[in-house]
C-alpha cells in the first residue's frame, strides 16, 4: 500500500517516522523545504518523550507522482480546497483519504475527493516542531501506546478497509474505531476548543492551564459551552482517553471543583502538549480558530446558547493575529472577570 502523509509538520512527522521504521512505503508530503531537506538528509528526528531518529522520504507537492492508496490528512482547514483540489490528480477510484485534522471538515473533504473516499479521525497525541526535520513528542509514550488515534466511517460502519487503515496506525500508537465519527471529532473538538483555546489564549502549554486556578476553572466553564451546544445540535459526545467527555456539563457550582480535579488527571500526561494554535501564532501563521472555538461560537449563536468564555479565546487569539503578538498570562483578568459573572 502506498500512503502519503498530507501535511507532514509536527504530528505529520512523527506518523510518518513510525509507518517508515516498520517498512510501510510512505512519503511526508510538507511545502516547508527546509522540512523536506532536513528530512531527507538526517531523517526525522524525535524528541520529548522518545529520543528517535529515523530514515524517511520527504518532498512537495508539485514533486509527488503516481497514485496514493491511503492518504493521511494532516493539513490545516484554511488550506482545504487548494489541497484536496491538488490531491485529486493523486488519487484512484480505491485511494481512501483519512482527514485527521482538526474540528469537523469531514463533509468539506467529502465534497472535493468524493463521499466514497473519505473516512474521518482524531488524533489524540501532541507534537511540536522545533526546528526542521525535528518533532517532539509532547505526550507521554504510555499515553500514544494506549490513545494516539479513534478513526471511522462517515456512515459509522465497520468496513474491511477501516480495519486496514487502523492496522497500519497502530504502527504509531493505539487506535480505536468508532461507530460515532460525529461525537468522536466533536469530542477532539472539545479537548481543542478547551484546553487548546486555554493555551493559545494565554501563550501556555497544557500543563500551565491545569496548574492555575483560574485558568482551570475557565476550562471547565469552556467545556460546559463546548458541551452544551454539542447536545443542542443532537450530538453524543464519544469517550475521549477513555473518558466519558458528554458527562461534564455542569449543574451546580460544586460540579466545578469535581470536573476541574477529573481534568487535571485527564489532561496530565499531556502536560508539555502546546495548542497548534499557539504554535501558528508563534511562527506568526493564520491560526485554526474560526475551526474550533470558533466553531462553539457560531452554532451557540445558532442555538440561542451564551458562551462567552469561547468568544474570549477567539477575541484573544484575533487579537494575537493581527497585532502580531504573543498572548500571555497577562490576559488572566479577562477570564477572572468572567469567572465572577459565570452562570450555567
Amino acid at each position: 500500500m502506498r500512503i502519503a502523509v498530507m501535511g507532514a509538520g509536527s504530528i505529520g512527522t512523527i506518523v510518518g517516522a513510525y509507518l517508515s521504521a516498520h517498512g510501510l512505503d510512505v512519503e511526508l508530503i510538507t511545502r516547508n523545504q527546509a522540512h523536506v531537506d532536513a528530512l531527507n538528509q538526517f531523517g526525522a528526528r524525535i524528541t520529548g518523550a522518545i529520543q528517535w531518529t529515523v530514515p524517511v522520504r520527504a518532498l512537495t507537492p508539485e514533486h509527488m507522482l503516481g497514485t496514493y492508496d491511503l492518504v493521511l490528512l494532516l493539513t490545516k482547514q484554511l488550506q482545504n480546497r487548494e489541497v484536496l483540489t491538488h490531491l485529486l490528480g493523486y488519487l484512484g477510484p480505491h485511494s481512501i483519504v483519512c482527514s485527521l485534522q482538526n474540528g469537523i471538515p469531514e463533509a468539506e473533504v467529502a465534497a472535493i475527493v468524493g463521499p466514497q473516499r473519505v473516512i474521518g479521525g482524531s488524533i489524540e497525541f501532541g507534537a511540536t516542531g522545533t526546528k526542521p526535520g525535528v518533532s517532539c513528542l509532547t505526550t507521554s509514550l504510555e499515553h500514544l501506546r494506549q490513545y494516539a488515534f479513534q478513526i471511522g466511517e462517515l456512515n459509522g460502519q465497520m468496513t474491511d478497509r477501516i480495519y486496514v487503515v487502523a492496522s497500519i496506525l497502530a504502527h504509531v500508537g493505539g487506535t480505536h474505531i468508532s461507530q460515532n465519527l460525529v461525537g468522536t471529532k466533536w469530542s477532539k473538538l472539545w479537548l481543542n476548543a478547551t484546553f487548546g483555546g486555554l493555551s493559545a489564549a494565554l501563550g501556555a502549554t497544557f500543563g500551565e492551564v491545569i496548574d492555575d486556578e483560574v485558568v482551570i476553572r475557565s476550562a471547565v466553564f469552556l467545556s460546559h459551552e463546548t458541551l452544551k451546544v454539542g447536545h443542542a445540535c443532537g450530538v453524543q459526545f464519544a469517550p475521549l482517553f477513555g473518558f466519558d467527555v458528554g458527562s461534564c456539563e455542569i449543574h451546580q457550582m460544586n460540579d466545578v471543583i469535581t470536573y476541574r480535579d477529573m481534568f487535571r488527571r485527564v489532561i496530565s500526561p499531556g502536560r508539555a502538549v502546546k495548542s497548534s494554535i499557539l504554535q501558528d501564532l508563534e511562527k506568526n501563521r493564520p491560526t485554526e480558530i474560526a475551526y474550533i472555538n470558533g466553531v462553539v461560537t457560531r452554532l451557540g449563536q445558532e442555538q440561542g446558547i451564551p458562551t462567552p468564555f469561547n468568544n474570549l479565546v477567539v477575541k484573544l487569539v484575533r487579537q494575537a493575529e493581527k497585532t502580531h503578538s504573543l498572548p500571555s498570562f497577562d490576559y488572566l483578568p479577562y477570564f477572572d472577570d468572567l469567572l465572577a459573572d459565570a452562570s450555567f
